[in-house]
Parts: C-alpha cells; structure tokens; sequence
C-alpha cells in the first residue's frame, strides 16, 4: 500500500526586495556574520522565516505540519522543500525550472 504524504515547493526569487531585506541572524553570541544577502536569506529560511512572514502558505488541509528538509540554492531563486517527513520529489511534480525543463524538451 501507497502512503500518501504532502509536499510542498517554494520557489523565493533572489533579485525581489522581499530577498534583498537585511536578515537579522539570530546568532546567541551577537557577532555580526559575513555572509552575503542570499546566505542570510538562506539561514533565516532554515530559522522559520517563510512560516513566520507567509504562513497561509504552509497551511495545509487537516493542519498536516510540514517541516523544511532541503533548500537548493539557484542563480536567481531557492527552492524551499517542504514535507511531513524526506522524500524524493518526482521531476514531474517540481516547479523548479531546472528540473522540469529539460523535462519538456525531451517531450
């Protein structure tokens, strides 16, 4: 038998003024990081960022709690995974351009 589980994608573009806001890093020990606005960005969405500033997006039907398992950094988005446990997201089923395209082509 097949377990069905929810999946979630979320593509955050990097050149947006959303992306380019200054992320607080909530490191303990307060020392500044040099890390360039995509890493910040990046950090803040392993820190929760995404469920805190959209979190009608991450609603989902029977209130199924999904955590953050990956996020692969492009030229110009991230590409947030989101999941109740890990697992591999078909190519068919992925919004990331890198993915599906080559997929068309192919077609």
């Amino acid at each position: 038998m097949e377990t069905k589980s929810t999946q979630q994608e979320i593509l955050l573009f990097t050149n947006t003024t959303f992306s380019l806001r200054q992320w607080m890093d909530k490191d303990i020990t307060g020392k500044t990081s040099n890390l360039s606005a995509i890493e910040r960005l990046e950090e803040a969405c392993w820190n929760g960022l995404v469920t805190q500033v959209l979190p009608e997006i991450c609603e989902t039907p029977q209130d199924v709690k999904l955590t953050l398992w990956e996020i692969n950094v492009a030229n110009s988005f991230l590409d947030l995974k989101f999941s109740e446990f890990p697992e591999y997201v078909e190519k068919e089923s992925s919004i990331d351009p890198y993915v599906f395209i080559p997929l068309q082509v192919m077609n």
